[in-house]
């Protein structure tokens, strides 16, 4: 008896000892009641109780106490006597009341008779993998969140046959189907009829299975039947195995790309006709302008042909001005305006814009209010560009002000920025126009305006980019329409360094010399003065009328004036008392200019208060003699004799 013992006493030794060397499963049994009633290493290594600890206790221990109070692990007991074996998986506690999740196996024991002896129970720690399963999870339901709430792309999967097998909220809002009307449905649905006889979408998809992605553009259509020019994109995507699982899809609506495309296209077409019917334009108009040059030079002794001749002096340079404004919208549209940027100061720029709107002005019979700082306010920019800025902001205040209207220019700088507002008093500018008007070819709508002052609309579009090339800007604003506007152009200033420089050496360059303001209504007589004293070591200004020289006299602070007694609206001798008292000119060195110079005429200067009289034409000699007395008054050495 005990020699046949052996071997089944050595099996089971042998399937103990093997149960007890398995360490990465939980094994031990139960009695029928669910007691432990053995216990192997995995279990202790898995759990953490020791042998002699947990024999005895029953298994629910290992249970959370919510699983403990809905009966559960009896449950499992018994679903393994019913079933024979039961596998769950879930929550368990270990020694040291931290959780693990489970793989449980629960197996029904019995004994020969068929009676219940107990359970057998296996279980594995799956944490690590259940962590895995949960970050796929949230992974693939951040991605499912991501795809489903992009709005600007349409994003859905298709069968390999090309059924659309999912849907997200850019391809609803982009082709107008609800998922529960598509998903099933052929994408070759969202083609044109052209296209799809043409077996467009069969290429798609097979260029895609050949090439692993196709990209393409073309016409699509909605659910309305509406049509959208698409950019669409098709991979093809496989399995592990290489298997052919399907197609993803993404579409992105580019109507309005392709719509900006057309007009910058169409843009640069009509910018090439107007460059092209500018240059076109300049050579009859210059034979017109050497007929009008040969005409002022001839005298006509009939006012009828010197009224014809002034009229086309006047509409020839209007224009010319707009046959220039086409040019420069060109060359501005195929970058070939260059900025010759210098230090300059802003009221020469503000100086010369003035002088060529001026006769506009006056013919308007408008008032021009001109208001600068005292210091020197200086810009790194384009002389030429920046007065045609302001030309065209004085002319269209001119323009569009009725007659005798008001209109102010006024010029403040901070620390950063120059500022020139120009503001009228005339028909002003609806709400919905204040930014249309800068479009190129767009104008104002008013019931007023007249077919002869429309214009082309191009000059502010012209000046608000010249303003942005220098760094600045051009804003209108207006109360509306009857009640006038404003345009202020903003430039950068330049640096304090740079500007201190400037001024230093335009200060050493004066030195010496005297600040002359020449007033003359004849221009070529002004500027050529205007030359001769600067050749002499001066600073000079000029202004061809009175009330213009006296605002420059308030800001230039001359020391010497030349001042023509024969100007039309207001003569030498008004100009004389106005400086005087608006200027500040009681010390200034007034000089009366006139081509009358017997003795009365010299009496007469001399009794209003002048300085000195100097006849026309102007000798060098008396001139730098009066340039010295000049200098005396106001203690700084003589200049120069001669030149």
């Amino acid at each position: 008896m005990l020699a046949e013992s052996r071997p089944e006493n050595s099996l089971e030794q042998r399937l103990q000892l093997l149960i007890e060397a398995v360490t990465d499963y939980g094994i031990f049994m139960l009695d029928p009641e669910g007691r432990i009633v053995s216990w192997n290493s995995g279990a202790q290594k898995l759990k953490g109780y020791r042998r002699d600890e947990i024999l005895g206790q029953h298994f629910s221990i290992f249970y959370p106490p919510e699983a403990v109070d809905s009966g559960w692990p009896q449950e499992e007991l018994r679903l393994a006597q019913l079933r024979g074996r039961f596998e769950d998986e879930g929550w368990r506690l270990r020694k040291d009341g931290t959780r693990f999740w489970a793989n449980v196996t629960i197996t029904a024991l019995y004994g020969p008779m068929g009676e219940l002896t107990g359970f057998a129970k296996i279980t594995r720690d799956l944490t690590e993998r259940r962590r895995h399963e949960d970050e796929l999870r949230a992974s693939e339901e951040r991605f499912r969140l991501l795809v489903d709430s992009v709005q600007d792309y349409a994003i859905f999967m298709l069968s390999p046959e090309g059924i659309v097998e999912s849907w997200n909220a850019g391809a609803e809002a982009i082709k107008g189907y609800r998922g529960e009307e598509i998903i099933g449905a052929d994408f070759r649905t969202f083609y044109t009829p052209e296209d799809r006889a043409a077996g467009k979408p069969e290429a798609a998809l097979g260029k895609a299975l050949e090439q692993g992605r196709f990209e393409t553009e073309g016409w699509r259509v909605r659910k309305d039947g509406s049509l959208f020019w698409a950019n669409v994109v098709i991979t093809a995507v496989r399995g592990p195995g290489g298997d052919l699982r399907g197609f993803a899809k993404i579409t992105r609506d580019m109507s309005e790309r392709r719509r900006l495309e057309e007009l910058e296209e169409s843009s640069r077409r009509m910018n090439e006709f107007l460059a092209m019917l500018a240059h076109e334009l300049r050579n009859p108009l210059a034979p017109i302008r050497n007929a009008v040059t040969i005409m002022q030079l001839e005298t006509l002794s009939s006012p009828v042909l010197r009224n014809c001749r002034d009229v086309i002096d006047r509409q020839l340079t209007q224009v010319t001005r707009l046959v220039d404004d086409l040019l420069d919208v060109g060359r501005l549209s195929t970058g070939k305006i260059k900025l010759r940027k210098e230090l300059l100061r802003l009221s020469d720029v503000v100086a010369r814009s003035i002088e060529t709107v001026r006769p506009l002005v006056t013919s308007r019979r408008h008032t021009l209010d001109v208001e600068q700082p005292q210091e020197p306010v200086w810009v790194n920019g384009d002389s030429t560009r920046l007065s045609q800025v302001l030309q065209n902001l004085l002319v269209n205040a001119a323009k569009y002000t009725p007659d005798n209207g008001r209109i102010a220019l006024k010029v403040r700088a901070d620390e950063s920025f120059a500022y020139v507002t120009v503001q009228d008093n005339g028909r002003g500018i609806a709400a919905d126009d204040l930014q249309r008007i800068f479009q190129l070819f767009a104008q104002a709508e008013t019931a007023q305006s007249a077919a002869s002052e429309s214009g082309l609309g191009i000059g502010l579009t012209l000046a608000r980019s010249l303003a942005e090339m220098h760094g600045g800007s051009i804003e209108a604003a207006s109360a509306g329409r009857g009640r006038g506007s404003t345009f202020t152009l903003r430039l950068p200033v330049a640096g304090q360094a740079a500007a201190a420089a400037a001024e230093e050496e335009r200060q050493e360059e004066a030195a010496g010399g005297l600040r002359v303001l020449v007033i003359d209504d004849n221009r070529d007589s002004a500027d050529s003065a205007s030359d001769v004293l600067r050749l002499l070591g001066n600073q000079v200004e000029s202004a061809y009328d009175g009330e213009n020289g006296i605002q420059v006299a308030q800001r230039f602070r001359p020391h010497m004036v030349l001042l023509d007694l024969a100007m039309p609206g207001m003569d030498g001798y008004e100009v004389r008392r106005r400086l005087i008292a608006e200027a500040d000119a009681s010390a200034t060195y007034l000089v009366a200019m006139t081509g009358f110079g017997n003795e009365d005429d010299k009496k007469r200067t001399r009794d209003a208060g002048f300085d000195a009289h100097l006849t026309k034409p102007v000798e060098l000699d008396a001139l730098i003699a009066l340039l010295n007395e000049a200098r005396a008054r106001f203690g700084k050495p003589a200049g120069a004799t001669s030149f």
